[in-house]
């Protein structure tokens, strides 16, 4: 297995694996492998339905992921450390959004596009820094989101505990020294 078929991996559990979801609060609306029907009629599929989620594979469901969430935003040229982080955080904010965070960590311009500048200001960058940054963005944007429309609330909880596993990655990382 590929340190990205990992990543994946740990991206479509954290997403619910194989389960069927239609939330009523999720704005994505129906939901496979942690991949909306809005997402994929925007990427994929304009005439996509509720049963094209339902049947969606977990190849598919990598392959969507692969293209969109790791070669397209160039998330896999980003540093072993970091690139786990941003994939996830690209997955569940966009791929724009976690760029955004990436460059603003970096002091890149934040054009939500990470090209050879962006690679370029992150190199000699401390990672770790970088990573607690996107942390520290990724918390603010979920309060954001629940002071904007209370009915998220249902989720803060799973979003809270899928960022902290990153911290305490990156805790585990640290006292290995």
């Amino acid at each position: 297995m590929t340190m990205i078929d990992g990543i994946l991996t740990d991206v479509m559990k954290a997403e619910g694996w194989d389960r069927y979801t239609n939330h009523p609060a999720d704005s994505g609306g129906p939901t496979k492998w942690g991949i909306t029907l809005k997402a994929y009629r925007s990427l994929v599929d304009k005439e996509a339905t509720e049963m094209t989620i339902r049947n969606l594979t977990e190849a598919e469901a990598r392959a969507f992921y692969f293209k969109f969430y790791v070669v397209e935003p160039n998330f896999h040229k980003l540093h072993p450390l970091i690139m786990p982080l941003v994939v996830d955080c690209g997955v569940n904010h966009g791929p724009k959004r976690a760029s955004k965070w990436f460059q603003k960590a970096v002091g890149a311009k934040q054009d939500g596009v990470i090209g050879p500048k962006t690679l370029e200001a992150a190199e000699g960058a401390v990672q770790s820094s970088i990573y607690l940054l996107i942390c520290a963005y990724r918390f603010r944007f979920y309060g954001a989101i629940v002071g904007r429309d209370r009915s998220q609330a249902a989720f803060i909880s799973g979003w809270n505990n899928r960022g902290a596993k990153f911290l305490v990655a990156l805790a585990d990382l640290l006292k290995e020294g």
